[in-house]
C-alpha cells in the first residue's frame, strides 16, 4: 500500500544558507584567481560548468528515455531527475558567461596562433568565436525549451491529473533525444576536444556521454537514498527501484570502460601523430598516474564493487559506488582538460576548488528548491500502478 507522503521536501534554512555560502565562496575565490591567473581560473570554470551541466542534462535524458520507452517502474522516482535538470536555466546562462573568458582558454581564438598554424586556419570553419557562441547558446537554449515541456507535463499533471500530458511528452522526447545526439556530442567536442585542436576522436561524444550518463545515475541514486533514509519515500520506492538505477550505473561503467579501450586502442594501433599526441601527453611524468587512477576507480573498482546483487538493493553500500563514480566524473573532466594547461604535471588547488564549489552550491540550490516545491512523487502518473508493484527478480 502507498505510503502517505505526497508534499515537496522540507528544505531547511540551514541549507539554503549552506548553499548560498558555497556560491558566495565560489564566486568571490573565482574572481580572485582571475585576478591573478586568468587562464587557470576559466580552466577551473569550463570542468566544474561541464561537470554540472552532465548531471543537469542526464537528467533529462533520463526522464526523455523513461516518456519514450511508456516506463511504468520508474514513475515514483522520476521526480529526482526532473529535479537535476533545474540546474539547465544555470547551464544557458554559465555558457553565455564562459563565452567571455573562452579567449584564455581555446587556441583557435589567439589570432596569432591561428595566423601562423595551417591546420587551425584550415579547421577555422568551424573554429571560431561566432559559431561558437551561436552553439553554446542555440544548444543550451533548446536544452531549457525541451526541460520545460517534458518536465513541465510532469508538473501539470499532479496538479489536473490529465493523463493526455504523458502522451503529450513524448513526441517532445523523441525530439529532444535526437536533438540530444548531435548537440552533446559537439557540445563535448567544443568545450573539451577543441583544447587540443590538433587532436581529434570520431567517438570523443559518445565517450563522454558514457560518463555523463554514469555520474548523472550516481546523483539520482544519492537524492534517492537522501530521501529513502529519512522515510519520505515509504510505500513508494523500494529496494527494487534502486536496484533497477545500481544495474543502469553498472552497466555504463562498463560501457565507458568499453568506450574509453575503444579509443585508446585503436589510436595505439593506428600510431598517428595526430591522433597519438593527446595520449602520450597523459603517459608522461605525473599525469600517467592520473590515467592510470581513471582505470583503476573509475572502472575496476566499482566493477568489482557493485557485482554482487544485494550491493545494488543496499541503499548503505550502494551509495559509495555513487560518491566514487562522482569524484571520478570530475578526474575525467580534469585529466581531458588540464594537461593542455600544464602539460608537465598536474595541478590542483583553490582555484579548482572555489570553481566547484560555487557551481556545486548553486547545483543543490536549485535542486533543493525544485524538491521543496513539487510534491517528490507524481501521484497523478497513470503508471503509477506499474511502479508501486514494481519487483526485481534477477
Amino acid at each position: 500500500m502507498a505510503g502517505v507522503n505526497s508534499q515537496p521536501l522540507q528544505i531547511s534554512q540551514k541549507f539554503k544558507m549552506a548553499t548560498y555560502a558555497m556560491m558566495g565562496v565560489g564566486a568571490l575565490g573565482l574572481i580572485a584567481t582571475m585576478l591573478h591567473d586568468k587562464e587557470r581560473a576559466w580552466y577551473a570554470y569550463l570542468v566544474s560548468y561541464y561537470y554540472f551541466t552532465t548531471l543537469a542534462i542526464g537528467g533529462l535524458f533520463f526522464c526523455a528515455i523513461l516518456s519514450v520507452s511508456k516506463s511504468g517502474w520508474s514513475a515514483n522516482i522520476r521526480r529526482f531527475p526532473e529535479a537535476m535538470t533545474a540546474f539547465l536555466p544555470a547551464v544557458l546562462i554559465g555558457g553565455i558567461v564562459f563565452l567571455f573568458g573562452a579567449g584564455h582558454v581555446f587556441e583557435w581564438l589567439n589570432k596569432e596562433e591561428v595566423a601562423k598554424d595551417v591546420l587551425l586556419q584550415h579547421k577555422s570553419g568551424y573554429l571560431n568565436f561566432t559559431s561558437f557562441a551561436i552553439r553554446m547558446i542555440l544548444f543550451t537554449g533548446a536544452w531549457v525549451f525541451f526541460k520545460s515541456k517534458i518536465v513541465g507535463n510532469s508538473l501539470k499533471q499532479d496538479q489536473s491529473g490529465d493523463e493526455s500530458l504523458t502522451l503529450n511528452a513524448v513526441p517532445y522526447s523523441v525530439g529532444f533525444l535526437l536533438f540530444f545526439a548531435i548537440s552533446f556530442s559537439l557540445f563535448s567536442v567544443d568545450l573539451l576536444m577543441s583544447l587540443q585542436p590538433h587532436w581529434f576522436s570520431t567517438i570523443f561524444g559518445v565517450y563522454c556521454f558514457g560518463g555523463m550518463f554514469q555520474s548523472s545515475l550516481a546523483a539520482m541514486i544519492l537524492l534517492l537514498i537522501f530521501c529513502m533514509k529519512r522515510g519520505l519515500l515509504k510505500g513508494y520506492v523500494d529496494e527494487n527501484h534502486l536496484h533497477d538505477l545500481g544495474k543502469f550505473m553498472f552497466a555504463f561503467t562498463v560501457f565507458w570502460a568499453y568506450i574509453a579501450y575503444s579509443q585508446y586502442m585503436l589510436m595505439w594501433y593506428a600510431n598517428l601523430p595526430e591522433e597519438t599526441v593527446f595520449f602520450i601527453a597523459r603517459q608522461k611524468g605525473a599525469w600517467v598516474w592520473v590515467s592510470m587512477a581513471l582505470i583503476l576507480f573509475r572502472f575496476i573498482v566499482p566493477f568489482l564493487y557493485m557485482l554482487p546483487r544485494w550491493v545494488k538493493r543496499d541503499p548503505d553500500y550502494l551509495k559509495w559506488a555513487a560518491y566514487l563514480i562522482l569524484v571520478m566524473q570530475f578526474v575525467d573532466l580534469y585529466w581531458l582538460s588540464y594537461p593542455t594547461l600544464s602539460p608537465e604535471r598536474p595541478v590542483f588547488g583553490l582555484p579548482e576548488i572555489f570553481a566547484w564549489v560555487g557551481f556545486a552550491g548553486l547545483f543543490l540550490f536549485l535542486v533543493g528548491r525544485f524538491l521543496g516545491t513539487y510534491s517528490i512523487v507524481p501521484l497523478k502518473d497513470p503508471r503509477q500502478h506499474e511502479s508501486l508493484h514494481h519487483h526485481v527478480v534477477y
